[in-house]
């Protein structure tokens, strides 16, 4: 199995990281913005869509990066055993190809410019 690599996004207003399986954008680690400052700082998503059912996505909260980039692992692990193994073809995501798949990934991620703080 490829290993999890992950990038920091050079447009999010906080610290956003996208995590990729091969070159396929997979999911997010990234600080949230606008929450109570009790709550989790961090915030990750697991899943890309087109490619699988949107319910095969999950995501969650952390107190830390190193407990949201663990979580993701774990969250990871399943996606990966019980998600549909065509998906991946030559690192593309099949049937969709990589320019639409990067603008899917742009499009679903949790760092959408349309959710930047304003001002």
């Amino acid at each position: 199995m490829r290993a999890l690599t992950r990038r920091l996004s050079p447009d999010a207003p906080d610290e956003c990281w996208h995590v990729y399986y091969g070159d396929v954008r997979v999911g997010t680690i990234a600080l949230r913005t606008g929450i109570p400052h009790h709550e989790d700082p961090w915030g990750w998503a697991c899943g890309f869509y087109p490619g699988c059912h949107p319910r095969e996505c999950t995501d969650g909260t952390a107190e830390t990066f190193d407990q949201a980039r663990k979580d993701f692992e774990a969250a990871w692990r399943v996606f990966s055993r019980s998600g549909p193994k065509p998906i991946f073809k030559h690192g593309e995501i099949s049937g969709t190809g990589q320019q639409r798949n990067i603008a899917a990934s742009i499009g679903t991620s949790v760092c959408r410019p349309d959710w930047r703080a304003s001002g």
